[in-house]
């Protein structure tokens, strides 16, 4: 709910606060007083195009600021969380826009910077605004399957499920198309691959092995002399390791005569130790770098294989068995791939057929909520004196192309507004005074299932009088029951019906123009409809008649 608007230095208005309460506001004034500048900066603060036109002459900027109360569980602050603005609990939604003299602006949602995006997405959640040139809401027909939807309480997700499920198996099926047909081209050049690696037989990590192995054995043949003749200078009767022994066994007999001999022997000891060790490491590493020529070929050819293999596809060697994998599966997609296509086939087939069933089903309550909605409009029709009107709500199928997962209908209303006229778009074929009542009919008749709770109808009756008037008014207040609504009247009996009644009057003091807005107690308020019913000079008999239309409200 709307709870106040507050307006700086907006057109002819300087300074302005105003609060709101629920039921049904009217909003009265002479023609030109300045009811549309509230309507303009309302607009301001709900996301319309920013005009440096509607700054104050002489002023830098206006502001203008518009506070709402919203249940927990309101549209709005969910789209504030999603936008990384978190309302306080309980706290009031207060959004503000400034507009400076030179054209730029800037918009608040408490106190938060924001968009003015977020600012008109926001106002579609919290307003609707209903006048003879709106092209949004009921006289748009992009939302009337929406309309319908929540006047007939239809719920759409078996459909929506349906639809998901729908589309994901046709992308699935759409995929492995491309894949098979991308496939199929390059069969025989997999085919040759799939051969070729297969043949190849690598293992994981063999090309590391064969380079070692490889690497060590050309260092052997590198190395052999040189470790022969270590070996030949250690072994043998006139080896190392045989003159140290000769040494110890003489040092042996005397080695009790001297203490230094015993120590030489134990030397020569430890030196036999470690030079029989060195003898074991160099048999080893003779053997661990053996050259066999034979088997540096067969390495070598088997190692060139691999790296050329590698080359040819572009890896890594280490990556040629992944590689036969991939290949492999390609090749067995396509050979495989007509059983898969027709098990996916089947699957589309099969989830296409069930989401007709559930549009259908949307479809039929549709048929039967949009029977509802036509005869609520029709009941309302007769007393705004459109007895001739004929109202219906069109649904049509839609091409495949255009199905959603809000089904395949569209959704219209159409109206005639002469007997035997064709039915037709309600802004194209209403004029200016039923097309007013018009909006008013279908509001009050979708009210009956719930709506917004703040609705603003500019001038709704204009046109009108009498009767109609009367019954304008009493429909308005109607709908006020279950809702906030703000109108903009020139109708004294519709002026009767408002639950709070604001005067908007234009003043002069010298050059200077001022637009001021007051609420009316009741003197004032019978007042400003005698005035309303009978002009400037204001009669005892329009007091009078304005009494009895306060009473009957």
């Amino acid at each position: 709910m709307l709870t106040g608007l507050s307006i700086r230095d907006v057109v002819l208005i300087d300074t302005l606060d105003l609060e709101f309460g629920p039921g049904l506001g009217v909003l009265t004034g002479e023609t030109g007083a300045g009811k549309s500048i509230l309507l303009d900066a309302l607009g301001l603060a709900l996301g319309t195009r920013a005009d440096s036109g509607l700054v104050r002459d002489g002023q830098a900027q206006a502001v203008v600021s518009v506070s709402f109360e919203t249940p927990a569980d309101h549209p709005a602050l969910d789209l504030l969380r999603d936008n990384g603005l978190e309302p306080e609990p309980g706290e009031p939604l207060v959004i503000r826009r400034i507009v400076k003299s030179d054209g730029g602006s800037r918009a608040f949602v408490n106190d938060q910077s924001a968009s003015v995006g977020l600012l008109r997405d926001l106002g579609s959640l919290l307003v609707e605004i209903h006048g003879q040139h709106d092209d949004r809401g009921l006289l748009n027909p992009r939302g009337h399957r929406a309309l319908l939807d929540a006047y007939g309480r239809i719920d759409s997700d078996g459909c929506e499920a349906a639809y998901r499920d729908w589309r994901a198996a046709e992308a699935r099926l759409a995929a492995t198309r491309d894949e098979i047909a991308l496939a199929a081209r390059d069969r025989d050049y997999l085919r040759h691959a799939v051969e070729e690696l297969a043949k190849l037989a690598q293992q994981p990590g063999e090309e590391e092995e064969l380079a070692e192995l490889r690497a060590n054995m050309q260092k052997g043949a590198r190395l052999a002399d040189d470790i022969a003749a270590a070996g030949q200078l250690l072994e043998g009767s006139e080896g190392g390791l045989s003159l140290l022994r000769q040494a110890a066994r003489r040092l042996e007999r005397i080695a009790d005569e001297h203490e230094k001999l015993g120590e030489a022997l134990a030397a020569i000891d430890r030196a036999v130790i470690e030079a029989a060790e060195a003898e074991d490491r160099l048999a080893e590493a003779g053997e661990a770098l053996a050259c066999d020529p034979a088997r540096l070929e067969e390495a070598e050819a088997r190692l060139f294989e691999i790296r050329a293999l590698a080359r040819k596809h572009r890896v890594e060697p280490e990556a040629l068995p992944a590689l036969a994998d991939e290949l492999a599966s390609r090749l067995h997609a396509i050979e495989a791939g007509d059983e898969n296509l027709a098990a996916l086939e089947t699957e589309a087939q099969d989830a296409h057929r069930l989401y007709v069933q559930e549009a259908m089903t949307l479809s039929g309550l549709r048929a039967e909520a949009a029977a509802r909605l036509d005869a609520a409009v029709a009941r309302e029709l007769a007393p705004l004196k459109l007895d001739a009107a004929r109202f219906k709500t069109v649904i049509e199928p839609v091409e495949e192309a255009h199905w959603t997962a809000a089904g395949r209908d569209r959704v219209e209303f159409e109206v005639s507004t002469n007997p035997g006229a064709p039915l037709g778009p309600l802004i194209k074929i209403a004029s200016g005074g039923e097309l007013s009542r018009f909006i008013l009919a279908l509001k009050v008749a979708l009210a009956e299932e719930g709506g917004a709770t703040t609705m603003i109808f500019d001038e709704i009756d204009r046109g009108v009088g009498g009767a109609v008037a009367s019954a304008i008014g009493e429909r308005l207040h109607r709908l006020a029951e279950g809702a906030q609504l703000l109108v903009v009247t020139h109708s004294p009996q519709v002026a009767a019906r408002g639950n709070r009644h604001l005067l908007i009057e234009k003043s002069h003091e010298g050059l200077v123009t001022r637009t001021s807005v007051h609420a009316l107690d009741e003197a004032r308020r019978r007042e400003e409809i005698a005035r309303m019913l009978s002009g400037a000079q204001i009669t005892d008999e329009a007091r009078a008649q304005a009494t009895r239309l306060l009473e009957a409200a």
